[in-house]
């Protein structure tokens, strides 16, 4: 529980200050631009294309920070930055870091979201680059979670899986390295074809993922599988839309196959807790009908899809998000 006063207050009120020297780093990719090496300030700035000054301010503010370590005027990475902030590390976080500095204009202006009910900014796919920082980020971020959660989830005797709108892939790669004998199918729109073949490519399972292109909400799903996995994908959109989607995962699986839900649930009050209750106004001022459901509502609709067994994955997550899972009656 927070406990406030007026330091607290005004700590949070400014918090943004450190998050936006963190997103110049990584924009500017200054972390990647040191390296392993030791550098003066002017020879990150050449490097970056910067201006010597401000270049300076910004790796002074990074290291107060402990992003960075400042010996004798030169300036390193630290284990943490090299590990998550550096392009060159396999743990590399910048694209989530990148898709947040993109969502900032629209958190700016969530008095006015408020106000009017709707959003105010443009939905994550917009153009390019927030596209790629989008996919890729979601791919970061499963990628804190993925390897540990599947291991919760019990998939003997299955041997396909669907992974709807699953964008670049990774909970599907996660599922397939943890269980030998299964294939995976990758539902999304054609935008995310490149992205998901490069990383399932990478992780060296072309020959037991493959991507579909699709919308699910407009078109209908591929079916006969024995699971079917919806990870952050409701949040998105509306109750009716949100309800027709876990039909048609419902009418994709086998009798007797298992559907996962994955997503930041809020309790019953919708006042808690923080991460689920935040990320509802995130998707209030980025979309027209997102929110964050509470887990008694994800319940009814999988009820209403004719689904059984319903119940939560005992799993603490590092996001405050969870997993509910039903079979379809055999």
């Amino acid at each position: 529980m927070q406990e406030w006063n007026a330091g607290a207050l005004l700590g949070v009120s400014g918090f943004y200050w450190r998050s936006c020297a963190l997103h110049a780093g990584v924009k500017l990719d200054v972390f990647t631009a040191i390296g392993e090496k030791a550098m003066q300030p002017e020879d990150v700035a050449a490097r970056i294309r910067a201006d010597p000054d401000a270049t300076s301010r910004l790796l002074g503010a990074l290291a107060a920070m402990n992003l960075l370590r400042k010996v004798s005027g030169a300036f390193s990475n630290t284990e943490i930055s090299s590990r998550h902030l550096s392009r060159d590390s396999e743990e590399y976080l910048g694209f989530m870091i990148l898709h947040h500095h993109y969502l900032m204009e629209s958190w700016n202006r969530l008095d006015q979201a408020v106000e009017s009910g709707g959003p105010v900014g443009e939905r994550a796919a917009a153009n390019e680059d927030t596209r790629e920082a989008f996919l890729m980020g979601m791919f970061n971020n499963a990628m804190l979670q993925a390897p540990g959660l599947v291991q919760r989830i019990d998939l003997d005797g299955r041997r396909t899986l669907l992974d709807m709108g699953g964008g670049p892939g990774t909970y599907a790669i996660q599922f397939c390295l943890q269980n030998p004998e299964l294939s995976a199918t990758v539902y999304d729109l054609p935008t995310t074809r490149p992205f998901a073949e490069k990383t399932i490519t990478r992780f060296g399972l072309s020959d037991r993922i493959r991507f579909e292109a699709g919308n699910y909400l407009a078109d209908p799903l591929p079916s006969s599988f024995d699971v079917v996995w919806m990870s952050h994908i409701l949040h998105s959109e509306g109750f009716d839309a949100c309800r027709e989607m876990i039909r048609k995962a419902a009418e994709s699986l086998q009798p007797g196959g298992l559907l996962l839900v994955h997503d930041f649930y809020l309790n019953d009050d919708k006042d808690g807790p923080v991460q689920p209750a935040l990320f509802s106004l995130n998707m209030l001022v980025r979309t027209q009908d997102g929110r964050s459901y509470s887990e008694a509502e994800v319940r009814e609709m999988l009820e209403e899809a004719g689904l059984e067994n319903v119940r939560r994955l005992d799993y603490d997550s590092p996001t405050e998000s969870g997993v509910l899972t039903a079979t379809r009656p055999a």
